[in-house]
């Protein structure tokens, strides 16, 4: 994520430097010593979050904030100012978060996290916009998959199978698991059905990773992947795992 600051003094950008690069996943874009100067740098460069002071000299960064907001995709506003007496104004603006220097590097990250899923959130709905204008945007092939303090990019092919976890997925790798804030139904709709099955209402399997099923009982089925786990079938999904089961292995 870029990380737009805009202060005046030149100290609490250094500040605010040295705290987003103890957070992973947070680059600084640029830094600005005021409004104009930020103005200039969005014409042609790229911020997904902008922290900004309150005031400043020729214009405040509430003025600055209001003019950001009347845009189609506003980027969203964190204020990190000495100043406490703005906030209700700083919210009137759009503003996402209002933190009170000598700025504390927890307070700054559970901002930038909020920042971050609110902009997942966006993308999300994006691109089902985009589903309607185009109804083949293609399927995904790996995840951005958040952590504290952390950010991993997951190939979806290294994943062998999928199982739901609450508000949350398990992706199972070889070597380790890792939890995703998505339902299994939403990230579905992304997944290459040639390469992804559901076998049951909270698991999804690499189809290159079946190897046999068996029946335990009435209605009951079991799966084994090709490292040995064994996945319960739900009886819905049992003729749809056999029917694959029957087709050429597909590459993994």
């Amino acid at each position: 994520m870029k990380v737009l600051i805009v202060d005046d003094e030149a100290h609490a950008r250094t500040n605010l430097r040295f705290a987003l690069q103890a957070l992973a996943g947070w680059d600084v874009a640029a830094e600005c010593a005021s409004a104009s100067a930020a103005r200039a740098y969005l014409a042609t460069g790229i911020a997904d979050i902008v922290l900004l002071d309150v005031q400043m000299p020729r214009e405040s960064g509430l003025e600055f904030a209001r003019e950001l907001s009347r845009r189609e995709l506003p980027p969203p506003i964190i204020f990190v100012t000495a100043h406490r007496g703005h906030a209700l104004e700083a919210f009137n603006v759009h503003a996402l978060d209002y933190i009170v220097k000598p700025v504390d590097e927890d307070r700054l990250r559970q901002a930038l996290e909020r920042a971050g899923k609110l902009l997942d959130q966006r993308a999300a709905y994006t691109r089902v916009l985009r589903g309607f204008v185009d109804p083949d945007p293609g399927y995904w092939t790996e995840l951005a998959v958040r952590s504290v303090g952390r950010i991993d990019r997951v190939s979806l092919t290294d994943v062998l199978w999928i199982e739901s976890a609450g508000n949350y997925i398990e992706l199972h790798l070889p070597q380790r698991t890792f939890l995703h804030r998505s339902t299994l139904t939403e990230l579905e709709r992304y997944l290459d059905p040639a390469q992804f099955l559901r076998i049951h209402r909270r698991i999804l399997v690499r189809s290159g990773q079946m190897l046999a099923i068996r029946q335990l009982q009435e209605g009951s089925h079991e799966l084994t992947l090709a490292g040995g786990v064994q996945l319960p079938v739900s009886e819905r999904y049992a003729a749809s795992v056999k029917a694959r089961l029957a087709r050429p292995t597909l590459p993994s």
